[in-house]
């Protein structure tokens, strides 16, 4: 099954806040055992809020189902010497400190190769382990900018935007999984480990593919054209009687299909609006013709009539709209999970599966600090008196979870 294709993979989880807990808790989504490797105070991404949960950031639990946790810290030559004994018998490292953080440690990856050859050791970093910008911090806002794909949002003369959705994070997450995917493989066929150096800032530029592709047969700074597509119209947000609709329809049968549809056949043939290229070139004028149209009607009106044209179309949804969207109840991604200090929570699942893959996983929500730490170091072979001896210089530190102890009020607004 899906879910299971990683079991036995022994993974040490160094990374913090998003980009790396989001690769790692991929991985963990299709059955790797990973450690989240935590300081005593626990990592930063704890203290992302508002909102809490008890106390606890929704935001980390999001980022990091189905991890264990063990509490050591990395500032004492005890808790390195723990961590150089488990690298012995794991698969993957994933880190996301600033370049040189690692080395300062003794836990760079030449260091790490002499402890296990066969090991992957994958790097997220905003700008790369090499170059003028390497030591340069960076978070997901810092890399849209950097990339240029600010440069590209919003409408004209507007002020610069983001996407709000950590994109930059998110997708180097991915995409460190996939090179760890990758990099596992080449292991299993009797290569040897490797070294994987995931940039925020490549990976962002890889995202616009599509854009920078027109920027390099252009030559042109692309213009901010706010929900449309640049080359495409119509392809964009139009206001309806009470909302927001996105309408696609620039495929010449589409197109022509519209036209009927809104009373106005004559656009089609109007030598300003007949071809895709011309539509894009006058896409402020067809803009306006349009959305005077859209704006007779409500929107559930117009996804009747589009629809039955087969014209692509689709409600601007809002979270709450999505959540009460038949779409949403059908995507099998609605979930919930029992977390120790945060009650009952409302969460999505894994998006991938596959056939066989059992309907009755069970998610583990994200731990606590430290809660795995005696049982994480047990399974790598330390001893008892061990942990009791690293407990007590306070290289380690082990948590016991508490009881659930949902907040009423809070417990209501997350059930499912």
């Amino acid at each position: 099954m899906l879910r299971d294709s990683l079991s036995g993979v022994r993974v040490l989880d160094f990374s913090h806040v998003l980009a790396g807990p989001v690769c790692s808790m991929t991985l963990a989504d299709l059955g790797a055992h990973v450690v989240k490797i935590e300081p005593p105070e626990g990592e930063l991404g704890r203290k992302i809020g508002p909102p809490w949960v008890n106390g606890e950031s929704p935001a980390f639990i999001s980022v990091n189902r189905n991890k264990l946790s063990a509490s050591i810290d990395l500032k004492t030559d005890a808790g390195r010497r723990v961590i150089r004994r488990m690298l012995g018998d794991a698969d993957v490292l994933v880190e996301n400190f600033r370049p040189g953080v690692m080395a300062s440690m003794g836990l760079s990856f030449e260091a790490v190769r002499e402890i296990n050859p066969q090991l992957v050791y994958c790097s997220v970093s905003a700008f790369g382990q090499n170059g003028a910008n390497r030591t340069r911090p960076g978070v997901d806002g810092i890399i849209q900018a950097a990339s240029g794909l600010m440069s590209t949002l919003g409408s004209t003369n507007a002020d610069p935007l983001k996407v709000p959705a950590p994109i930059a994070d998110m997708l180097g997450g991915y995409l460190a999984a996939l090179a760890i995917l990758a990099a596992l493989h080449r292991v299993r066929d009797g290569k040897g480990g490797a070294y994987l150096d995931v940039s925020l800032y490549n990976a962002t530029v890889m995202l616009q593919q599509i854009g920078f592709a027109s920027f390099f047969a252009s030559g042109r700074n692309p213009d901010k054209v706010g929900s449309a597509a640049p080359y495409a119209a119509p392809n964009e947000a139009y206001p309806t009687q009470d909302g927001w609709m996105v309408v696609v329809a620039y495929h010449p049968a589409r197109w022509t299909a519209l036209c009927e549809e809104l009373d106005m056949s004559w656009l089609a043939s109007d030598p300003k609006f007949s071809t895709n290229d011309e539509r894009v070139r006058h896409r402020a004028a067809l803009h306006e013709l349009l959305a005077s149209k859209f704006a007779e009607r409500t929107t559930t009106d117009w996804m009747a009539r589009l629809c039955a044209r087969d014209i692509i179309c689709a409600p601007v949804a809002t979270y709450s709209d999505v959540m009460a969207s038949e779409a949403y109840l059908q995507s099998g991604l609605a979930s919930t999970m029992d977390h120790p200090i945060a009650g009952r929570i409302r969460t999505h699942r894994f998006a991938l599966s596959a056939a066989d893959d059992a309907t009755g996983h069970v998610d583990l929500a994200a731990p606590l600090n430290g809660e795995h730490t005696r049982q994480v170091l047990q399974s790598y072979g330390i001893s008892d008196a061990e942990i009791a001896e690293l407990l007590d210089i306070g290289a380690i530190r082990a948590s016991a979870a508490p009881p659930t102890r949902p907040n009423d009020h809070e417990a209501g607004r997350l059930a499912v």
